[in-house]
């Protein structure tokens, strides 16, 4: 699933409330309106008006993440996540005061497969955002130096030691990561590096890393929201218009998986500093828009959807194994990962857990699911895709999102009928095809406690 749909490469499933398919209209088409050009130097625009609240959101996708990194280089797209509000030659100041004072949004986030940054701000002052942007993109460099490396640096250090390692659970991602995917494959460390590669980064190696990359033609500028589209065409031709395309980047890192990889069944068993014992089953998937990917999609929600999903009423209501139970395909560009899991009852262990879900899962290999629970949850996709687009914000990522991955920003529609065309044919067979024996089976118990 597209990640401003499915939260991407999160281990928290979206949840959706089971909705009855005869009480909800049939197909209706979704869509952003939109204008797409290329400047000259190779930059992607996307202008898409939206006049609904006087407000404009400048959102730029670059086409980077921790998969372009090469081995002891690790983190370094996220790392410029953060200097990339460190000040630049013509604002060389903290990125977010201008913007503050006038009550924008702004952020950055990055993945696997891209680095995104975005501003919503009042309509007027669209120019200013545009002028941010374009400066951090064309003069970074300038204003770059060892103190704003060795401060952002640590701050990404700490934000490590938060996030994963001082946090219940929070290494689950790293643990599942890197028993998933070999150590040369772009997967196989988080997108926030390691220690030991951050540490011994030097500003001529983050340099090189950001005009290898953070190029106008490696980059897709969207405006959504209110604004006169002449005047966004001016200002960007302004702005943008004189930073130098470079050499066009290529993939620097092996992708494919050794045959035979995960053929067959791994056990993974962790302590930690946790509440409660949690299981987590995961196996390598096709990726984002690949056959199969949809289906999968499909097939979470009929596993953990609302309380007569699979999973839950097996788990939690039937046999009170479980306190709760999830399933979802964390889609990216190369592969994805298919991840359930649950945490146990008490006086029940994660190996019961794990029993039982293969149970189900041998039910749907055998007899599929039933028509209506596969209609229930398209109805469900269905609605997803339209509280997508509810607000400019996400339209602007959409938008940005299908032109990076499939070079049309109106493929949402398209995107959807993947769901739709989805049955439960296809479901049973996305069970068979990829939830086989070969998976990681990830435990993670409290310490000093039993399994």
């Amino acid at each position: 699933m597209i990640p401003i749909l499915s939260l991407g490469m999160t281990l928290a499933p979206l949840a959706a409330r089971a909705a009855d398919p005869a009480a909800l209209p049939g197909r209706r088409t979704v869509e952003i309106p939109f204008e797409k050009y290329e400047l000259d130097n190779g930059l992607d625009v996307i202008l898409a008006e939206d006049h609904s609240v006087p407000f404009v959101q400048v959102n730029i996708w670059y086409d980077v993440g921790s998969k372009d990194e090469v081995p002891g280089r690790t983190g370094f797209a996220h790392l410029f996540e953060h200097l990339m509000f460190q000040g630049s030659a013509h604002m060389d100041d903290d990125y977010f005061v201008p913007l503050q004072r006038i009550g924008a949004r702004v952020n950055g986030t990055t993945n696997f497969d891209r680095t995104n940054f975005f501003e919503g701000v009042p309509s007027e002052y669209l120019p200013l955002a545009l002028w941010l942007e374009s400066d951090r993109m064309g003069w970074l460099l300038p204003a770059f130096n060892q103190a704003k490396l060795d401060e952002q640096r640590e701050v990404v250090r700490n934000e490590r030691r938060q996030r994963y390692e001082n946090r219940p659970y929070g290494e689950v991602r790293v643990w599942l990561y890197e028993n998933l995917f070999p150590e040369d494959h772009p997967y196989h460390v988080p997108t926030i590096g390691r220690h030991e590669d951050l540490e011994a980064a030097t500003v001529d190696d983050v340099a090189e890393f950001f005009r290898t990359w953070y190029l106008p033609n490696n980059a897709s500028l969207t405006i959504c929201g209110d604004f006169d589209p002449d005047v966004a065409r001016t200002l960007v031709e302004r702005y943008f218009g004189d930073i130098p395309a470079g050499p066009q980047p290529q993939p620097v890192r092996h992708v494919d998986l050794p045959d035979g990889w995960m053929s067959t069944e791994k056990v993974v068993e962790k302590t930690d500093d946790v509440p409660h014992a949690k299981v987590w089953l995961a196996w390598i998937s096709p990726p984002l828009f690949a056959e199969g990917d949809a289906a999968l999609d499909v097939l979470s929600s009929v596993l953990s959807d609302g309380k007569e999903s699979r999973l839950y009423s097996r788990l939690v209501h039937d046999e009170q194994i479980a306190k709760d139970v999830s399933a979802y395909q964390a889609s990216s560009a190369l592969q994805s990962v298919y991840i359930i899991e649950a945490t146990a009852a008490e006086g029940h262990t994660t190996d019961e857990l794990v029993d039982s879900i293969d149970a189900v899962l041998d039910e749907l290999r055998e007899a599929g699911p039933s028509r209506e629970e596969v209609e229930v949850a398209k109805v469900n996709w269905q609605v997803q895709f339209f509280r997508g687009i509810q607000t400019i914000a996400r339209k602007a990522d959409l938008l940005n999102a299908y032109n990076v991955r499939l070079g049309d920003p109106g493929a949402i529609d398209r995107d959807l009928q993947r769901y739709l065309d989805v049955d439960a044919d296809d479901v049973q067979n996305a069970v068979s095809t990829w939830l086989g024996e070969g998976r990681l089976v990830l435990h993670v118990r409290p310490e000093g406690g039993d399994r």
